[in-house]
């Protein structure tokens, strides 16, 4: 799978195959050290501490209750471009998504930024609900701020990796969403800058295993297959020519034995 950095308004693609693109020495110096290498199954620490966009301290397991899973981004508010397109996508992909911030689902952001204030965290909170425009996400949606040490922990324990440029004063970061399970453990990396609702939601599920959505996502989960280089679920054929076997054997058995009952029911009216 391609590691794909966007950073600074610029895409740069690492491939897993040396001839399948640029090498190591055609990256640029800004973003030798930035990327994302994927840990599956990864434990977020849950005993880290932070700050939400209220003032209250939290800790990551406050977040992590055993039955819903957890979209966790990394960003910061004072970003001069990729985190509000980053955001933008994201919740434009939520907005098509029938579950509730909140309510099926919880969302933690944590500002790469250690000097980033709860305040300003908020600001950017309440912009990007504004736009999600659905009521009660705010509770399911935590912001963070904290210490550099504890950024860098979760970081690290998810395989994120960011540095900051002293001239340009900014950071450059990957763009990606982390589906977590729900007792904060990494499911699944989504990419880029716009999110398929489906992937998402499907991502959800399959972090969830099965503790969320309806009997439908089950089988749509089951027909599908997460694609790495597309970065979406798409459909695997084996799995849907199996789900239409099974369809169609269901539908003879049900004909024959409506042809039994019809039968039988003109073999009862004979005298």
């Amino acid at each position: 799978m391609a590691a794909v950095v966007w950073a600074a308004g610029t895409c740069w693609a690492q491939p897993s195959l040396p001839s399948a693109g640029p090498s190591a020495t055609d990256t640029p110096d800004g973003l030798k050290n930035v990327g994302v290498t994927e840990h599956l199954d990864a434990q977020v620490p849950p005993e880290l501490p932070f700050v939400d966009s209220g003032g209250k301290p939290v800790h990551l397991r406050d977040f992590f209750d055993g039955v819903r899973p957890v979209i966790l981004t990394v960003n910061y508010s004072n970003c001069p471009m990729l985190c509000s397109l980053q955001l933008n996508g994201l919740f434009t992909g939520l907005q098509g998504v029938p579950w509730n911030i909140g309510q099926n689902y919880q969302m933690i952001t944590v500002s790469m930024d250690p000097t980033e204030t709860p305040a300003r965290a908020e600001r950017t909170k309440q912009k990007y609900l504004d736009l999600y425009g659905r009521p009660g996400a705010g509770g399911g949606w935590h912001v963070l701020t904290g210490r550099d040490e504890e950024i860098h922990r979760l970081t690290d324990a998810v395989g994120y990796r960011y540095a900051y440029d002293k001239q340009q004063k900014q950071y450059a970061h990957p763009a990606v969403v982390m589906i977590l399970k729900p007792n904060g453990r990494v499911s699944r990396y989504l990419y880029g800058i716009e999110y398929d609702p489906q992937t998402l939601r499907l991502a959800m599920v399959e972090a969830a295993a099965g503790k969320i959505g309806s009997a439908t996502d089950q089988v749509l989960l089951y027909c599908y297959h997460y694609d790495a280089t597309r970065g979406r679920y798409a459909p695997a054929a084996m799995k849907l020519m199996q789900v239409g076997g099974l369809a169609t054997v269901l539908a003879i058995v049900a004909l024959l034995v409506v042809l039994w009952r019809i039968g039988a029911k003109h073999a009862e009216a004979k005298p």
